[in-house]
Protein backbone atom coordinates (compact mmCIF):
# COMPACT_ATOMS: atom_id res chain seq x y z
CA UNK A 1 0.00 0.00 0.00
CA UNK A 2 0.98 3.57 -1.10
CA UNK A 3 2.70 5.41 2.07
CA UNK A 4 0.73 9.09 1.26
CA UNK A 5 2.20 12.83 2.07
CA UNK A 6 -0.54 13.71 4.67
CA UNK A 7 1.16 16.61 6.96
CA UNK A 8 -2.32 16.34 9.16
CA UNK A 9 -1.99 12.86 11.76
CA UNK A 10 -6.03 11.71 10.53
CA UNK A 11 -6.72 10.59 6.79
CA UNK A 12 -9.41 12.48 6.92
CA UNK A 13 -7.93 16.17 6.60
CA UNK A 14 -7.44 18.37 3.91
CA UNK A 15 -5.26 21.30 2.41
CA UNK A 16 -2.82 23.97 2.52
CA UNK A 17 -3.00 27.12 1.04
CA UNK A 18 -1.55 28.34 -1.96
CA UNK A 19 -3.30 30.90 -4.67
CA UNK A 20 -2.85 32.63 -7.98
CA UNK A 21 -0.97 32.72 -11.61
CA UNK A 22 -1.02 34.35 -15.22
CA UNK A 23 -0.02 37.15 -18.81
CA UNK A 24 2.37 36.92 -21.44
CA UNK A 25 2.00 36.65 -25.37
CA UNK A 26 -0.78 35.23 -27.20
CA UNK A 27 -2.34 33.32 -30.03
CA UNK A 28 -5.71 31.06 -30.05
CA UNK A 29 -5.66 27.79 -28.51
CA UNK A 30 -7.09 24.54 -30.13
CA UNK A 31 -9.73 23.29 -27.00
CA UNK A 32 -12.48 23.53 -25.57
CA UNK A 33 -11.91 22.76 -21.88
CA UNK A 34 -11.05 19.11 -20.53
CA UNK A 35 -13.30 18.30 -23.97
CA UNK A 36 -11.38 17.15 -27.23
CA UNK A 37 -11.82 17.99 -30.61
CA UNK A 38 -13.55 21.59 -30.44
CA UNK A 39 -11.77 24.68 -31.59
CA UNK A 40 -13.16 28.19 -30.32
CA UNK A 41 -14.62 30.60 -32.01
CA UNK A 42 -13.54 34.28 -32.25
CA UNK A 43 -13.03 35.68 -28.63
CA UNK A 44 -14.71 39.14 -28.35
CA UNK A 45 -14.12 41.79 -25.72
CA UNK A 46 -17.20 41.45 -23.01
CA UNK A 47 -18.33 43.63 -19.96
CA UNK A 48 -19.89 41.36 -16.85
CA UNK A 49 -21.27 41.56 -13.77
CA UNK A 50 -24.02 40.35 -11.46
CA UNK A 51 -27.06 41.13 -9.83
CA UNK A 52 -28.88 39.05 -7.26
CA UNK A 53 -27.63 38.66 -3.67
CA UNK A 54 -25.88 35.80 -2.89
CA UNK A 55 -27.15 32.93 -0.55
CA UNK A 56 -25.10 32.29 2.42
CA UNK A 57 -24.80 29.52 4.42
CA UNK A 58 -21.93 27.75 7.65
CA UNK A 59 -18.79 27.86 6.02
CA UNK A 60 -17.65 24.22 5.50
CA UNK A 61 -14.40 23.66 7.77
CA UNK A 62 -12.58 20.18 6.73
CA UNK A 63 -9.51 18.91 8.30
CA UNK A 64 -6.14 19.77 6.55
CA UNK A 65 -4.36 17.38 4.39
CA UNK A 66 -1.22 17.73 2.55
CA UNK A 67 -0.11 15.99 -1.14
CA UNK A 68 1.49 16.56 -3.95
CA UNK A 69 -0.48 15.36 -6.28
CA UNK A 70 -0.38 12.91 -8.84
CA UNK A 71 -3.60 11.82 -10.31
CA UNK A 72 -6.03 11.19 -13.06
CA UNK A 73 -9.17 12.45 -14.14
CA UNK A 74 -12.52 9.94 -13.51
CA UNK A 75 -15.88 10.31 -14.34
CA UNK A 76 -18.44 9.38 -12.44
CA UNK A 77 -19.20 6.33 -14.00
CA UNK A 78 -15.90 5.54 -13.56
CA UNK A 79 -15.76 5.93 -9.83
CA UNK A 80 -19.11 3.76 -9.56
CA UNK A 81 -18.18 1.14 -11.68
CA UNK A 82 -14.43 0.81 -11.41
CA UNK A 83 -13.09 1.89 -8.24
CA UNK A 84 -11.13 -0.97 -7.21
CA UNK A 85 -8.95 -0.84 -9.86
CA UNK A 86 -8.21 2.52 -9.46
CA UNK A 87 -7.21 2.00 -6.15
CA UNK A 88 -4.74 -1.20 -6.86
CA UNK A 89 -3.26 1.12 -8.86
CA UNK A 90 -3.01 4.10 -6.72
CA UNK A 91 -0.88 1.37 -4.34
CA UNK A 92 1.19 0.13 -6.56
CA UNK A 93 2.38 3.16 -8.75
CA UNK A 94 2.74 6.91 -8.35
CA UNK A 95 -0.92 7.80 -8.28
CA UNK A 96 -2.07 9.27 -5.38
CA UNK A 97 -5.35 11.46 -6.23
CA UNK A 98 -8.13 11.46 -8.42
CA UNK A 99 -10.54 14.42 -9.42
CA UNK A 100 -13.78 12.70 -10.08
CA UNK A 101 -16.91 14.53 -11.73
CA UNK A 102 -19.51 15.52 -9.01
CA UNK A 103 -21.12 17.88 -11.83
CA UNK A 104 -19.86 16.61 -15.23
CA UNK A 105 -19.67 18.63 -18.70
CA UNK A 106 -23.42 17.49 -19.62
CA UNK A 107 -25.14 19.36 -16.11
CA UNK A 108 -25.66 15.80 -14.39
CA UNK A 109 -25.26 15.98 -10.84
CA UNK A 110 -23.94 12.35 -10.56
CA UNK A 111 -24.65 11.53 -6.78
CA UNK A 112 -27.77 11.42 -4.97
CA UNK A 113 -27.76 15.15 -3.96
CA UNK A 114 -30.20 17.17 -1.81
CA UNK A 115 -29.35 20.21 -3.40
CA UNK A 116 -32.72 21.57 -3.76
CA UNK A 117 -31.93 22.86 -7.52
CA UNK A 118 -30.20 19.98 -8.57
CA UNK A 119 -33.46 18.39 -8.03
CA UNK A 120 -35.96 20.96 -9.62
CA UNK A 121 -34.03 21.28 -12.92
CA UNK A 122 -34.14 17.08 -12.75
CA UNK A 123 -30.33 17.17 -12.93
CA UNK A 124 -29.48 14.40 -10.46
CA UNK A 125 -27.95 10.92 -11.94
CA UNK A 126 -26.52 8.78 -9.45
CA UNK A 127 -23.54 6.94 -10.53
CA UNK A 128 -22.10 6.27 -6.84
CA UNK A 129 -22.38 7.02 -3.63
CA UNK A 130 -19.69 9.71 -2.97
CA UNK A 131 -19.51 8.84 1.03
CA UNK A 132 -18.31 5.11 0.51
CA UNK A 133 -16.13 6.30 -2.73
CA UNK A 134 -14.10 8.77 -0.89
CA UNK A 135 -14.30 6.29 2.24
CA UNK A 136 -12.80 3.80 0.25
CA UNK A 137 -9.67 6.08 -1.25
CA UNK A 138 -9.18 7.55 2.54
CA UNK A 139 -8.67 3.81 3.82
CA UNK A 140 -6.05 3.47 1.26
CA UNK A 141 -4.72 6.76 1.75
CA UNK A 142 -5.90 8.21 -1.83
CA UNK A 143 -6.62 12.05 -1.67
CA UNK A 144 -9.98 13.00 -3.64
CA UNK A 145 -10.93 15.85 -5.48
CA UNK A 146 -14.53 16.73 -6.51
CA UNK A 147 -14.45 17.83 -10.09
CA UNK A 148 -17.83 20.26 -10.64
CA UNK A 149 -18.06 22.00 -14.33
CA UNK A 150 -19.67 25.40 -13.38
CA UNK A 151 -21.17 27.86 -16.08
CA UNK A 152 -21.20 24.91 -19.14
CA UNK A 153 -24.56 23.41 -17.75
CA UNK A 154 -27.34 22.35 -20.12
CA UNK A 155 -29.54 21.48 -16.89
CA UNK A 156 -29.57 24.40 -14.95
CA UNK A 157 -29.56 26.76 -17.72
CA UNK A 158 -32.49 25.29 -19.43
CA UNK A 159 -34.42 24.36 -16.22
CA UNK A 160 -34.08 27.89 -15.08
CA UNK A 161 -33.44 29.99 -18.08
CA UNK A 162 -33.81 33.09 -16.38
CA UNK A 163 -29.77 32.51 -15.59
CA UNK A 164 -28.93 31.15 -18.52
CA UNK A 165 -26.91 33.62 -21.61
CA UNK A 166 -29.36 34.08 -24.17
CA UNK A 167 -29.17 34.75 -27.68
CA UNK A 168 -29.39 37.93 -29.88
CA UNK A 169 -31.43 36.01 -32.07
CA UNK A 170 -33.95 34.82 -29.25
CA UNK A 171 -33.98 32.30 -26.51
CA UNK A 172 -30.66 30.61 -25.20
CA UNK A 173 -27.92 30.56 -26.63
CA UNK A 174 -26.16 27.73 -27.84
CA UNK A 175 -22.08 26.90 -28.13
CA UNK A 176 -21.28 23.23 -29.55
CA UNK A 177 -24.65 21.80 -28.97
CA UNK A 178 -24.81 23.18 -25.47
CA UNK A 179 -26.26 26.02 -23.46
CA UNK A 180 -24.68 27.85 -20.69
CA UNK A 181 -25.28 29.65 -17.98
CA UNK A 182 -24.73 33.33 -17.09
CA UNK A 183 -21.42 34.30 -14.77
CA UNK A 184 -23.25 37.52 -14.54
CA UNK A 185 -25.80 35.94 -12.29
CA UNK A 186 -24.98 35.41 -8.77
CA UNK A 187 -27.76 32.36 -8.56
CA UNK A 188 -25.84 30.29 -10.93
CA UNK A 189 -22.90 30.65 -8.75
CA UNK A 190 -24.85 29.93 -5.49
CA UNK A 191 -25.76 26.67 -7.46
CA UNK A 192 -22.10 25.74 -7.76
CA UNK A 193 -21.41 26.75 -4.51
CA UNK A 194 -24.14 24.66 -3.00
CA UNK A 195 -23.31 21.41 -4.39
CA UNK A 196 -19.00 22.29 -3.58
CA UNK A 197 -19.93 22.37 -0.04
CA UNK A 198 -21.82 19.38 0.16
CA UNK A 199 -19.17 17.22 -2.03
CA UNK A 200 -17.08 18.34 1.44
CA UNK A 201 -19.77 17.22 3.62
CA UNK A 202 -19.94 13.79 1.37
CA UNK A 203 -16.06 13.11 2.18
CA UNK A 204 -14.20 14.77 -0.69
CA UNK A 205 -10.75 16.68 0.34
CA UNK A 206 -11.11 19.12 -2.62
CA UNK A 207 -13.20 21.03 -4.92
CA UNK A 208 -12.20 21.19 -8.57
CA UNK A 209 -14.07 24.07 -10.33
CA UNK A 210 -13.62 23.23 -14.23
CA UNK A 211 -15.72 25.88 -16.92
CA UNK A 212 -15.30 28.62 -14.79
CA UNK A 213 -15.48 30.84 -17.64
CA UNK A 214 -17.34 32.34 -20.54
CA UNK A 215 -18.15 30.38 -23.60
CA UNK A 216 -15.62 30.62 -26.19
CA UNK A 217 -17.95 31.56 -28.83
CA UNK A 218 -18.83 34.65 -30.67
CA UNK A 219 -19.77 37.32 -27.67
CA UNK A 220 -21.74 39.74 -30.32
CA UNK A 221 -24.24 36.69 -30.54
CA UNK A 222 -24.39 36.38 -26.34
CA UNK A 223 -27.00 38.48 -24.19
CA UNK A 224 -26.07 39.09 -21.08
CA UNK A 225 -28.45 41.70 -19.25
CA UNK A 226 -27.06 43.54 -16.62
CA UNK A 227 -23.47 43.62 -16.44
CA UNK A 228 -22.78 46.14 -14.25
CA UNK A 229 -19.79 47.47 -16.38
CA UNK A 230 -17.79 44.66 -15.04
CA UNK A 231 -15.37 43.11 -17.18
CA UNK A 232 -15.64 39.40 -17.89
CA UNK A 233 -12.19 38.34 -15.33
CA UNK A 234 -13.49 40.63 -12.44
CA UNK A 235 -17.22 38.41 -12.93
CA UNK A 236 -15.00 35.27 -12.82
CA UNK A 237 -12.48 36.36 -9.88
CA UNK A 238 -15.92 37.28 -7.84
CA UNK A 239 -17.12 34.06 -8.36
CA UNK A 240 -13.93 32.47 -6.44
CA UNK A 241 -13.66 35.02 -4.03
CA UNK A 242 -17.17 33.68 -3.19
CA UNK A 243 -16.61 30.45 -3.19
CA UNK A 244 -13.61 31.14 -0.45
CA UNK A 245 -15.88 32.77 1.56
CA UNK A 246 -18.37 30.33 1.75
CA UNK A 247 -15.49 27.31 2.02
CA UNK A 248 -12.91 29.55 3.89
CA UNK A 249 -10.91 26.43 4.83
CA UNK A 250 -11.10 24.21 1.89
CA UNK A 251 -8.95 23.32 -0.66
CA UNK A 252 -10.19 25.07 -3.69
CA UNK A 253 -8.62 24.43 -7.69
CA UNK A 254 -9.67 25.60 -10.63
CA UNK A 255 -8.87 24.10 -14.32
CA UNK A 256 -7.79 27.15 -17.18
CA UNK A 257 -6.86 27.20 -20.67
CA UNK A 258 -3.03 26.77 -20.72
CA UNK A 259 -3.25 29.58 -23.16
CA UNK A 260 -3.40 32.05 -20.57
CA UNK A 261 0.21 31.50 -19.07
CA UNK A 262 1.33 33.00 -22.85
CA UNK A 263 -1.95 35.05 -23.70
CA UNK A 264 -1.88 38.85 -21.71
CA UNK A 265 -4.58 40.26 -19.98
CA UNK A 266 -8.19 38.26 -20.77
CA UNK A 267 -6.95 38.28 -24.35
CA UNK A 268 -9.06 34.72 -24.92
CA UNK A 269 -12.04 36.78 -23.98
CA UNK A 270 -13.25 33.72 -21.82
CA UNK A 271 -12.74 35.72 -18.55
CA UNK A 272 -9.45 34.18 -17.39
CA UNK A 273 -6.50 36.40 -16.48
CA UNK A 274 -3.11 33.98 -15.09
CA UNK A 275 -2.48 36.71 -13.01
CA UNK A 276 -5.72 37.61 -10.98
CA UNK A 277 -8.05 34.16 -11.46
CA UNK A 278 -5.67 32.46 -9.18
CA UNK A 279 -6.01 34.73 -5.89
CA UNK A 280 -8.42 33.19 -3.65
CA UNK A 281 -7.81 29.31 -4.87
CA UNK A 282 -4.93 27.10 -4.11
CA UNK A 283 -4.67 25.61 -7.40
CA UNK A 284 -4.97 26.74 -10.47
CA UNK A 285 -4.91 23.82 -13.16
CA UNK A 286 -3.80 24.99 -16.66
CA UNK A 287 -5.09 22.53 -19.36
CA UNK A 288 -1.48 22.12 -21.00
CA UNK A 289 -2.90 19.93 -23.65
CA UNK A 290 0.03 19.90 -26.84
CA UNK A 291 -2.89 19.13 -28.88
CA UNK A 292 -4.58 22.08 -28.04
CA UNK A 293 -2.08 24.75 -28.95
CA UNK A 294 -2.42 26.24 -32.60
CA UNK A 295 -0.02 25.75 -35.15
CA UNK A 296 3.19 27.76 -34.68
CA UNK A 297 2.29 28.88 -31.37
CA UNK A 298 5.20 30.27 -29.39
CA UNK A 299 5.23 30.02 -26.26
CA UNK A 300 8.07 31.15 -23.91
CA UNK A 301 9.89 32.58 -26.96
CA UNK A 302 9.80 29.04 -28.46
CA UNK A 303 7.72 28.31 -31.87
CA UNK A 304 6.25 25.11 -32.14
CA UNK A 305 4.95 24.24 -35.50
CA UNK A 306 3.33 20.79 -34.48
CA UNK A 307 2.72 21.26 -30.87
CA UNK A 308 1.32 17.59 -30.34
CA UNK A 309 4.74 16.37 -31.77
CA UNK A 310 6.42 17.92 -29.30
CA UNK A 311 4.94 17.15 -25.58
CA UNK A 312 8.18 17.64 -23.64
CA UNK A 313 8.76 20.93 -25.06
CA UNK A 314 5.11 22.57 -24.43
CA UNK A 315 4.67 21.46 -21.37
CA UNK A 316 8.08 22.72 -19.95
CA UNK A 317 7.85 26.06 -21.78
CA UNK A 318 3.91 26.56 -20.73
CA UNK A 319 5.33 25.94 -16.61
CA UNK A 320 8.29 28.03 -17.25
CA UNK A 321 6.61 30.95 -18.71
CA UNK A 322 3.63 30.28 -16.04
CA UNK A 323 6.57 30.76 -13.35
CA UNK A 324 7.91 33.92 -14.91
CA UNK A 325 4.76 35.59 -14.94
CA UNK A 326 3.36 34.34 -11.15
CA UNK A 327 6.76 35.76 -9.74
CA UNK A 328 6.31 39.04 -10.19
CA UNK A 329 3.15 38.97 -8.97
CA UNK A 330 3.22 40.60 -5.40
CA UNK A 331 2.64 38.07 -2.38
CA UNK A 332 1.38 35.01 -4.87
CA UNK A 333 1.40 32.22 -3.26
CA UNK A 334 -0.84 30.13 -5.09
CA UNK A 335 0.45 26.68 -7.24
CA UNK A 336 -0.09 25.19 -10.39
CA UNK A 337 -1.04 21.38 -10.62
CA UNK A 338 -1.51 20.91 -14.66
CA UNK A 339 -3.58 18.54 -16.91
CA UNK A 340 -1.13 16.50 -19.36
CA UNK A 341 -2.43 14.73 -22.26
CA UNK A 342 -3.19 10.95 -22.42
CA UNK A 343 -5.28 11.16 -25.16
CA UNK A 344 -5.25 10.54 -28.84
CA UNK A 345 -5.82 14.24 -31.12
CA UNK A 346 -6.73 13.13 -34.56
CA UNK A 347 -9.39 15.22 -35.41
CA UNK A 348 -5.94 17.69 -36.18
CA UNK A 349 -5.15 15.87 -39.34
CA UNK A 350 -2.70 13.46 -40.39
CA UNK A 351 0.87 14.68 -40.12
CA UNK A 352 -0.15 16.94 -37.39
CA UNK A 353 -0.97 14.44 -34.70
CA UNK A 354 0.90 11.73 -32.92
CA UNK A 355 0.12 8.55 -30.73
CA UNK A 356 0.29 9.02 -27.08
CA UNK A 357 1.53 6.49 -25.47
CA UNK A 358 4.06 5.47 -22.06
CA UNK A 359 6.48 7.12 -23.44
CA UNK A 360 4.64 10.79 -24.39
CA UNK A 361 2.94 10.22 -20.88
CA UNK A 362 6.85 10.42 -19.07
CA UNK A 363 8.15 13.04 -21.17
CA UNK A 364 5.18 15.16 -19.90
CA UNK A 365 5.10 14.15 -16.34
CA UNK A 366 9.61 15.00 -16.38
CA UNK A 367 8.81 18.32 -18.56
CA UNK A 368 7.03 19.14 -15.06
CA UNK A 369 9.69 18.68 -12.94
CA UNK A 370 12.59 19.98 -14.94
CA UNK A 371 9.90 22.98 -15.15
CA UNK A 372 9.92 23.01 -10.77
CA UNK A 373 7.21 21.54 -10.61
CA UNK A 374 5.76 18.53 -8.96
CA UNK A 375 2.10 18.00 -9.31
CA UNK A 376 0.13 17.16 -12.35
CA UNK A 377 -2.92 15.26 -13.36
CA UNK A 378 -3.47 13.04 -16.62
CA UNK A 379 -6.59 13.85 -18.66
CA UNK A 380 -8.35 10.95 -20.79
CA UNK A 381 -11.82 11.68 -21.35
CA UNK A 382 -12.76 7.83 -21.81
CA UNK A 383 -10.59 7.09 -18.96
CA UNK A 384 -8.31 4.80 -21.10
CA UNK A 385 -5.05 5.23 -19.29
CA UNK A 386 -1.56 4.43 -20.49
CA UNK A 387 -1.02 3.12 -17.53
CA UNK A 388 2.80 1.83 -18.15
CA UNK A 389 3.73 5.20 -18.05
CA UNK A 390 3.22 5.72 -14.36
CA UNK A 391 6.27 5.00 -12.35
CA UNK A 392 6.01 1.97 -9.89
CA UNK A 393 6.26 1.95 -6.10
Amino acid sequence: MKKFLFSSTTVLATTIVFSLLFSSCSSKVNTDDNNTGKIPGSMASIKPSPTIPIATSTPIKPEKKTVKAKGLYLTATSAGARLQHYIDLANTTEINSYVIDYKDDDGYVCVDSSVPSAKEVKAIDVRYDPKKVTQALHDNNIYAIARIVCFKDPFYSKGKPEVAIKSVNGGLYVYNSKTWVNPYNKQAWQYNLDLAKEALQNGFDEVQFDYVRFPDGRKSQMVFGDTGDKKMYEVIGEFLSEARKQMPDAVLSADVFAIICESPGDTEGIGQYLELIGKDVDYLCPMAYPSHYAFGQIINNVSFPKPDLDPYGVIKNTLLKAKDRLSKVENSTQKLRTYLQDFDASWIGAGNWQHYDDAQIRQQIQAVYDAGYEEWFLWDPMNSYHEGGLAKE
